[in-house]
């Protein structure tokens, strides 16, 4: 294809999605902690080859669609029709005045489309005008009548299962769709169909199995699945610290110097915030806990830095084979509650220290004594 050929694609935002139950227009529902718009647009906005996107919305959306991409870029959205043909017209008329060579259909349904499949789509509507991505079929399909009753079976090996985005050369495809309005045809269910009416011959490309369309509440089901299985090995790990205040002139939280009256009684610089993320991490590990690796009998670590014990942590994760770890650290210190409440400053109330009490304060006091090695960590995976 000619490096001069410019390409836009039009993203078919409009309809309601009924079939996919309840919840709202199925294309601002979240899947995999993005909305199905989002992951359908971006791979356009950010693709070398396409010079404009153009969404397609019920003016009804425009709160939810601004919402959802507003980190994308796009041209201003056109108001989508009755249907979805009409709502593909009203998209290439707006794309009209930017004069593409090559126009991208997709549907904002299918959120899974690739920046491969985008180019293959690019190149084969450079190379044949127009052109659909594919797939085959691996079910037998029947032909059934009014009744339920079969009346033939296809030939397999000739059936394909049409996808998007549908590629053409824009002015073939605009001039189609603006035949079709004015002889009144308007039940054309894909743009390939609707080219197939006006005369043009369309190809087929290579799709990609995982484009599928989300059209009932069991396709999310089944994607949200799928998308938790790419995670790989997920794992949890909680921390948490406790030092009792003592004589000194500043505090350690979250590795910033705070003046302060007292100090906290610790082997190390007793940063209660580096120790519980560093408990939480190997704990993610499952590799035992801070005091097992920093003993406070090692007279090497008395007033260590803490950023040395958290640093030591994040090497042993990227050491170990991937995974995926999550980290949820606790800082709790007696008597920092008297701190955060004197109000004095922002660190000090941004580090949220909390002071144990009751039962489970003397049950640390007496087994405990204030130092870095008495975390007790349960790693969960």
């Amino acid at each position: 294809m000619p490096k001069s050929e410019r390409t836009a694609a039009i993203l078919v935002a409009a309809g309601r999605g009924l079939r996919a139950g309840t919840g709202g227009p199925k294309q601002y529902r979240t899947i995999g902690g993005q909305t199905v718009i989002f992951r359908a647009m971006q791979p356009f906005s950010s693709h070398p080859q396409v010079f404009a996107v153009q969404p397609v919305l019920n003016p009804d959306d425009t709160a939810m669609f601004n919402a959802a991409v507003s980190e994308l870029r796009y041209q201003p959205p056109a108001n989508g029709g009755a249907t979805r043909q009409a709502s593909v017209h009203a998209g290439l008329e707006a794309l009209a005045g930017e004069k593409p060579d090559i126009v991208l259909i997709h549907d904002a349904a299918r959120p899974f489309v690739s920046a491969g499949l985008i180019s293959r789509a690019i190149e084969a509507a450079g190379r044949t005008g127009a052109a659909i991505p594919a797939i085959a079929v691996a079910d037998t399909i029947k032909l059934v009548d009014a009744n339920g009753n079969v009346e033939a079976t296809p030939e397999r090996a000739r059936l394909r299962i049409a996808q998007t985005p549908q590629a053409f050369r824009f002015d073939v495809i605009l001039d189609a769709h603006r035949r079709a309005a004015r002889e009144g045809h308007s039940d054309f269910t894909d743009d390939a169909a609707l080219a197939e009416w006006a005369g043009l011959t369309v190809a087929t490309f290579e799709g990609d199995l995982a484009n599928m369309k989300l059209t009932t509440p069991e396709d999310f089901v089944r994607e949200e699945a799928r998308l938790a299985a790419q995670l790989g090995d997920i794992r949890s790990g909680t921390g948490y610290d406790v030092h009792a205040f003592g004589d000194g002139d500043h505090l350690m939280i979250c590795g910033v110097r705070v003046p302060h009256s007292r100090g906290f009684l610790a082997h190390s610089d007793g940063d209660v915030g580096l120790h519980a993320l560093v408990d939480a991490i190997l704990g993610a590990l499952a590799d035992g806990d801070i005091g097992s690796h920093f003993p406070p009998s090692d007279i090497k670590w008395k007033g260590a830095a803490s950023d040395k014990f958290l640093k030591y942590a994040v090497d042993r994760v990227e050491n170990r084979p991937p995974a995926r770890h999550h980290a949820r650290a606790h800082r709790r210190d007696r008597g920092a509650g008297r701190l955060a409440r004197r109000g004095q400053g922002d660190h000090q109330r941004a580090a949220r220290i909390y002071r144990p009490r009751g039962r489970h304060r003397r049950h640390r006091e007496r087994h405990h004594p204030p130092a870095l090695g008495h975390q007790r960590l349960e790693p969960v995976t």
